[in-house]
């Protein structure tokens, strides 16, 4: 069965796979997950996190973003995507910058990340990143009951349990990443 949430009433996810991004639809066929994952279609112009939260009736606390950032460290890159409730900010100058040990970390520009992660701005979610890209959970994700993410597109949103999260490919769940 798949959530609903506040004015959000899904269908199975692989139902609307038009309504996903080509590398979370992708994804999700072989996520142990995928059935107790809804999509829902929005408006686009609603898709930003406290917009969408006021027009459907959600708390802050039901979202989570996903922020993409990336370090240096003797030359190699080191690129991660956060995922942390949107009542929440990823404390990238400290938690991440040291989980990736890395002297700097920065957001990627919205241009890089899009196209790395073949999803669009507005949409990027923990599902269907690319291979070698850490994924950190913030640890409070994990405890909410049903979590609204991205889906890969601006025009829809994904919701899942949000234990299930610390189950996508190469999580790794943080306790305070995000503040």
């Amino acid at each position: 069965m798949t959530p609903s949430l506040g004015a959000l009433t899904t269908v199975p996810a692989l139902d609307r796979t038009d309504l996903l991004a080509p590398p979370v639809a992708a994804a999700l066929t072989s996520w142990e997950h995928a059935a107790a994952t809804g999509v829902v279609e929005i408006d686009p112009d609603l898709a930003d996190t406290a917009t969408l939260a006021a027009t459907y009736d959600l708390g802050m606390d039901t979202g989570a973003n996903c922020v993409l950032v990336a370090g240096r460290r003797g030359g190699e890159e080191r690129v991660a995507a956060c995922l942390v409730r949107a009542d929440t900010r990823a404390d990238v100058n400290g938690v991440v910058k040291r989980l990736l040990d890395v002297r700097k970390c920065s957001f990627l520009p919205m241009e890089r990340a899009v196209e790395e992660s073949g999803m669009e701005h507005g949409g990027i979610t923990p599902v269907g990143l690319p291979t070698g890209w850490r994924l950190l959970v913030d640890a409070r994700v994990t405890t909410t009951d049903v979590v609204v993410i991205g889906s890969g597109v601006r025009r829809s949103k994904l919701l899942l349990p949000g234990r299930t999260t610390a189950d996508l490919p190469g999580a790794e769940v943080v306790e305070g990443l995000a503040g």
